[in-house]
């Protein structure tokens, strides 16, 4: 059984028993935690869509660990304009375990 999930202003498919990496949360780690916001629920061929989210359905997960993604980098350059400009940019994250799915 997967579900599709909304948190942080992205959408995340998950399973139970996976590991997924979501903008950061106020969770401490070990905490046990439930998201319900939920899109979509489905297994196998079934697939059972939310208007705009599905009743009754959540998704149970624990908080592993907080941490910071690799460092994008950000580079403007004006051709001939001796302009240049150079930024870097590590967004936080909270890495989760999903226990369950409960539809």
């Amino acid at each position: 059984m997967y579900a599709v999930i909304k948190t942080g202003g992205k959408q995340y498919k998950v399973a139970a028993g996976e590991k997924i990496k979501i903008e950061q949360i106020a969770a401490d780690v070990g905490q046990e935690i439930v998201i319900d916001q939920v899109l979509a629920v489905g297994s196998g061929a079934d697939l059972k869509i939310g208007t705009p989210l599905v009743a009754g359905a959540s998704i149970t997960a624990t908080v592993v660990a907080h941490g910071r993604h690799d460092k994008v980098r950000i580079f403007k350059l004006r051709r001939r304009k001796h302009y240049k400009k150079s930024q870097g940019h590590r967004q936080n994250f909270t890495e989760l375990q999903i226990s369950a799915v409960n539809a």
